[in-house]
């Protein structure tokens, strides 16, 4: 296999991350809602003993989702990096053809 296959595999491979990536944010971004929609409705201050539990329940159900966000954030980092690294604009020369298959996107990223 030539280098700009394995690159351009590196790419779709990158791409079809991205668009689970965005299927998994999707998801999540619905279930926030139905979480919202039935604590405004089912949870109030009559649900609680003190101020204190009012305020610790709904931090504790988002947690996970905070969690979520700060984990695929660092995952996007470093497809970031890695997207960086396949369209160098300094490897273009190696890469035969393929530095304008790209239309300049390696100065984009820089």
């Amino acid at each position: 296999m030539e280098r700009a296959e394995s690159f351009l595999r590196m790419l779709q491979a990158s791409a079809k991350m991205q668009h689970d990536i965005s299927l998994i944010l999707e998801a999540k971004a619905n279930e926030a809602e139905k979480s919202r929609d039935w604590i405004c409705v089912h949870l109030n201050h009559k649900c609680y003993e003190s101020h204190e539990d009012q305020l610790k329940k709904p931090l504790d159900m988002h947690e996970q989702f905070v969690e979520l966000i700060d984990g695929l954030t660092k995952m996007e980092n470093a497809l970031a990096k890695n997207l960086k690294v396949v369209l160098n604009k300094k490897e273009d020369s190696s890469f035969g053809d393929m530095g304008g298959l790209f239309g300049g996107l390696g100065d984009t990223l820089e």
